[in-house]
């Protein structure tokens, strides 16, 4: 007899159905969950033979798929049974963690790979709701449990996750995720970058329960306009939401009130204060924030300070501040390959901090929530960024929705952290027509999901009139952005720094300038004259020059060079002094501080 497939009937029909993507759930870092941390059996699979049958077909949309399919895990039940893959006979990769880092055989890999878990699940509580939670897995993500489709996630660096309840069962479930990280043309980041495309399941994954009706979502934050309102929004899930009474308490401030939400279970926040503790650098306090909602309470650590610009300076708190900063990828410090982990953000925020900064530009795409949670507590200012990266498919009307979600699920997860200032939409972009019309829907978008941060973007610099030695901005977005930002690497790829002393700025915006990227390559430890490229002794001759040419600017308030610390990337090949980094780090991938570190150390002691 032909080979039959041996999953019960309904478990084959269930594999097709495919749940919508839930809206992101706020908080999970505070809450109780199940991790699902450790190491998954993997198979490589750059043909997607597990994915598609030979008319190039996906499985997962056949009602009677092959046993093929790896999102069935299927077995053998006789001898004679054909099947051309085992996950349990297979290697295993550490989750969270790229799988680039891990395997000598992906260092460069980008392609289908597979990954599976067995876990068994018990409910306290049998009401409850459950979600798998996936803080970012690069790049395109789908999801099965137990054979059933929950859905498809597209962008690496933002969190997601779907409802697992009607699946889930208590012995043997197996959670496979296939994760493709091939580099797209329609892509948000495209096919050209100057980083790592690291792969796989990058940051943790997560079971988390709620209530039946539960706190899905929420916005707590000090108007922007009034210094003792604070306001926002709540948001419940469920089917008995309409008009239930939620509770918010701040013991510190021995504020206490009931809000009633409408048809649709929103409810708005206003909510007079006196007397707070503003969020600052000097004193970054965060309050405890519970919310209560029938047997559910949530709490998180909100800090409440405002941010705004008056003509060309940058106000915290109503108080004018320079932005003492530096650029960072999200790199290990700690270990090779893809930060992840608490302590890697912490090393990484050290390192920023020993170096004078009060704020650090999170390039070129989100990091992991660790980062602005410590940057919260540290009292240190955060810029993060859409990977809207060069040339993006600035006509293609999915590239802009893609990056309008990978926008808003960033927004979703960090709009009640202090510590986060501005909102960047993108970086180095063309100054064409879809282009505008691109960053200008997004900025729009970003306005309307949060009014109480500021906007930007990494733009480019251009002579002035065409005379080489007078540099403006001349880009419509800088006419959208509350900051002016630009890159500017006038001594490395532009010249040599003495070029620096020529150069003088004509910016006609009212805005305060931040220039986001400026920088030179140097190996760690090669040392010779300051004339001769790569050598610690160029690079720190061109700190110094451009940190003159730049406090020259009349409406400067803030850099942040590029970069902290040396990083991968395929672009950098020059053997014996790149061999696969980017070499612009003021510290080398092992740790060790450049002459240049304490060059800009000595500027920001200064300041």
């Amino acid at each position: 007899m032909r080979f039959k497939l041996f999953l019960c009937y309904i478990l084959i029909l269930s594999s097709i159905s495919t749940n919508a993507q839930f809206e992101l759930i706020q908080n999970v870092y505070n809450k109780e969950v199940k991790v699902l941390n450790g190491n998954w059996r993997y198979i490589i699979d750059p043909y997607e033979n597990g994915y598609y049958n030979y008319r190039y077909e996906p499985f997962d949309q056949q009602k009677h798929p092959w046993a093929s399919a790896f999102f069935l895990d299927s077995k053998p039940q006789s001898p004679s049974d054909l099947i051309e893959y085992n996950f349990d006979g297979m290697d295993t990769l550490s989750v969270p963690g790229d799988w680039n880092s891990q395997k000598p055989e992906l260092l460069y890999y980008e392609g289908t790979l597979w990954y599976k878990h067995s876990f068994d699940y018990i409910k306290q509580d049998e009401s409850k709701r459950c979600f798998v939670y996936f803080e970012a897995s690069n790049y395109k993500t789908e999801v099965y449990l137990n054979g059933r489709k929950l859905g498809v996630h597209t962008g690496g660096f933002t969190p997601f996750n779907f409802e697992v309840r009607d699946v889930l069962r208590e012995k043997d479930n197996f959670l496979i995720v296939k994760v493709d990280n091939k580099r797209l043309k329609e892509g948000i980041p495209t096919l050209n970058t100057d980083w790592w495309n690291y792969g796989g399941l990058t940051r943790e994954v997560k079971i988390v329960e709620t209530a039946a009706n539960f706190i899905q979502d929420y916005f707590i934050q000090l108007s922007p306009d009034n210094k003792n309102m604070i306001e926002g929004y709540i948001q419940l899930n469920g089917n008995n939401i309409a008009n239930k009474a939620v509770q918010i308490n701040i013991p510190e401030m021995n504020l206490r009130k009931k809000i009633k939400t409408d048809e649709q279970g929103f409810a708005k926040i206003q909510l007079k204060v006196r007397n707070i503790k503003f969020w600052s650098l000097e004193n970054p306090y965060l309050y405890d924030v519970i919310i209560e909602h029938e047997t559910e309470k949530l709490i998180d650590q909100i800090g409440f300070r405002t941010i705004k610009t008056k003509g060309t300076k940058i106000l915290l708190n109503d108080e004018a501040i320079y932005l003492k900063g530096i650029s960072i990828h999200e790199e290990s410090p700690l270990r090779d390959g893809r930060a992840y982990s608490e302590e890697d953000a912490e090393q990484l925020l050290d390192w920023a901090i020993d170096l004078g900064c009060n704020y650090v530009r999170l390039a070129h795409y989100p990091h992991n929530e660790h980062m602005v949670r410590l940057a919260d507590k540290k009292g240190i200012l955060v810029w993060e960024e859409n990977p809207v990266y060069w040339t993006i498919d600035w006509e293609n009307e999915a590239t802009y929705q893609n990056a309008e979600n990978q926008l808003s699920e960033l927004i979703s997860r960090d709009k009640n952290r202090a510590s986060v200032i501005i909102w960047s939409m993108a970086n180095e972009t063309p100054n064409v027509p879809a282009r505008n019309e691109f960053l200008n829907k997004l900025a729009a978008f970003a306005r309307t999901k949060d009014s109480t941060r500021l906007i930007s973007a990494a733009l480019e610099q251009k002579n002035y009139n065409d005379d080489p030695t007078i540099r403006t901005i001349d880009d419509p977005f800088a006419e959208v952005v509350d900051i002016l930002s630009f890159n500017e690497y006038i001594g490395w790829y532009d010249g040599l720094p003495d070029k620096c002393a020529t150069i003088t700025w004509k910016i006609a915006q009212d805005k305060p300038v931040l220039v986001s990227e400026f920088g030179a390559g140097a190996k760690q430890g090669y040392f010779g004259d300051k004339g001769i490229r790569w050598t610690e002794e160029f690079q720190e001759d061109l700190y110094e020059k451009t940190l003159t040419m730049l406090n020259k600017i009349e409406q400067i308030q803030g850099i942040s060079p590029w970069i902290l610390v040396d990083f991968r990337s395929p672009r950098r090949v020059l053997p014996k002094i790149q061999d696969g980094w980017n070499r612009k780090g003021l510290i080398a991938e092992d740790g060790k501080k450049k002459k240049a570190f304490y060059t800009l150390k000595n500027f920001y002691n200064k300041k």
